[in-house]
């Protein structure tokens, strides 16, 4: 039994501690691309995203479809950048409730249904990235070494991971 627990639950946890860099940087570079590539496509068609906006019954459509293109193309760039990663993660979270709310809630008619939606799958990641951050490799976490070695320079006391990350 020993033998199993080793081979079947510390080793692959002890390989994973070495990667732990590699999935919030694989889900930002995966969802920033996919959102960068959605707002910029929706800021150069604003007027049939509108349509779409209004058709869907969302509230002020000609304000909010310039924002929601500006939040999913800004969005992606800093979470392909790791930059500001939580808040982006957290808009295009909100995006993605309002998106199921106004498109897709009408197709709704089991858990299944709801789960199986490429939006709701974004919201689970956006929710992981949000909770977890950035990862090693970010911005983010380069302005969080920059933030604490200047605090520990001044005889601030800042617990490393609080600031930004």
């Amino acid at each position: 039994m020993r033998f199993l627990v080793h081979w079947l639950i510390d080793w692959p946890r002890r390989v994973a501690g070495h990667l732990t860099w590699l999935a919030p940087l694989f889900a930002r570079l995966t969802v920033g691309y996919v959102f960068l590539l959605s707002g910029w496509g929706k800021l150069h068609n604003l007027p049939q995203v509108t349509e779409n906006f209004i058709g869907w019954g969302v509230p002020f459509p000609r304000v909010l479809t310039p924002f929601v293109s500006g939040v999913e193309f800004f969005g992606g760039l800093f979470l392909l950048l790791g930059l500001l990663t939580r808040i982006s993660a957290g808009a295009l979270g909100v995006t993605m409730i309002v998106a199921i709310r106004a498109a897709k809630w009408g197709d709704v008619d089991s858990l299944e249904t709801l789960l199986g939606f490429d939006e709701f799958e974004y919201l689970a990641l956006f929710l992981w990235l949000a909770i977890a951050g950035p990862g090693a490799v970010s911005v983010d976490a380069w302005l969080q070494r920059w933030y604490d070695r200047g605090s520990r320079g001044s005889g601030a006391s800042v617990r490393t991971g609080q600031a930004f990350g």
